[in-house]
């Protein structure tokens, strides 16, 4: 099943592939044609959205939170790249099944095939089902959703106890999870990215032009592994450009304590810090709303150079003077 290697990529299939993501179709009858599709996407731009994955459950994580057990749903899974990072993460043992759902019949036989081959001791089963479910897992289907399949995914969600949901960091798909977050927020917790319960400061009038979205790194030694490069270099795509958007989602009651609230009180960054001779500016998200602030180089010379160098954590405490940022310290330390 998975069996592409980088000599027998078929650029016929993922020229066309790309051709149908650039245009943003709906779901086209002839999205995957067959299981050879699902194999060459796998073994290619799958692995840019399993970067996304990475960096999600690294920071949930972080904030000590744990999917709840049960059965793990993949909805519109694809080739199943998203229940796959999640599974192998944190492990077979934590979840009682998988199931594989999509609209395409190759895709639901494509997951299901390689998540048997990958996780043999764990059950897979094909549809939605009709009972509980413990984790739903959502990858890169908004721009996909029609109305008939908006109201099948709430049907999922409405029977499910968490929900991770990533999406390309786009304004539009950012601006439609935010959506989704407020329709959501009075029956379910929200983990991540967000540090606080309250409306989503981005909906001020202020912040219109702002969108919730965050940078996955690739892997250590990928600009340096030749095959990766060319294939970047022929596909016409920035293997250092990783923009997500994502919600993370728990249901009010389902467990006594969640963690990962400990998270209020913080800032998150969102997007990217923007650097100038001296001083980082940054647009932060805590309880009090979305806001522009900065941070003096001269305040906190290590933050800036971590600015600087992309390598800082996405989630801080620190103390405000009018737009500047006192006392800055990450939230996790060992970041």
């Amino acid at each position: 099943m998975n069996s592409i290697t980088w000599d027998t990529l078929d650029w016929t299939v993922l020229d066309r592939l790309r051709e149908i993501f650039l245009a943003g179709q709906q779901a086209p009858a002839t999205y995957w044609t067959s299981l050879e599709d699902l194999a060459n996407y796998n073994f290619t731009y799958a692995q840019r959205i399993g970067w996304k994955w990475d960096a999600v459950i690294d920071e949930l994580k972080r904030r000590s939170w744990t999917p709840p057990g049960g059965t793990l749903l993949d909805w519109g899974c694809g080739s199943g790249i998203a229940s796959r990072r999640v599974i192998a993460s944190y492990g077979t043992e934590h979840f009682a099944s998988v199931g594989v759902s999509d609209h395409s019949g190759h895709a639901v036989q494509f997951a299901a095939a390689t998540a048997r081959e990958f996780f043999p001791g764990l059950k897979v089963t094909t549809g939605t089902g009709e009972g509980r479910i413990g984790t739903l897992v959502i990858s890169h289907v908004l721009n996909e959703l029609n109305e008939v399949g908006g109201r099948a995914l709430r049907e999922v969600i409405d029977r499910s106890d968490a929900v991770i949901w990533v999406e390309p960091g786009t304004f539009a798909d950012s601006r439609a999870l935010i959506q989704m977050r407020e329709s959501l927020r009075t029956q379910f917790h929200v983990i991540a990215p967000c540090t606080h319960q309250a409306t989503c400061g981005l909906l001020a009038p202020a912040n219109e032009r702002h969108w919730c979205h965050h940078f996955a790194s690739p892997p250590p030694g990928i600009m340096a592994d030749s095959d990766w490069v060319k294939f970047a270099n022929r596909a016409g795509i920035d293997l250092r450009s990783l923009p997500y958007s994502f919600v993370v989602l728990e249901r009010r009651g389902v467990r006594e304590a969640v963690p990962s609230l400990a998270a209020e009180g913080c800032s998150r960054i969102l997007g990217e810090p923007r650097i100038y001779k001296g001083y980082a500016k940054v647009l932060a998200c805590a309880s009090e709303g979305v806001r522009e602030m900065e941070l003096q180089k001269r305040e906190a010379p290590e933050v800036y150079k971590a600015f600087k160098g992309g390598e800082s954590s996405p989630l801080w405490r620190w103390e405000v003077e009018g737009v500047r940022i006192r006392n800055p310290k990450p939230a996790h330390p060992e970041s």
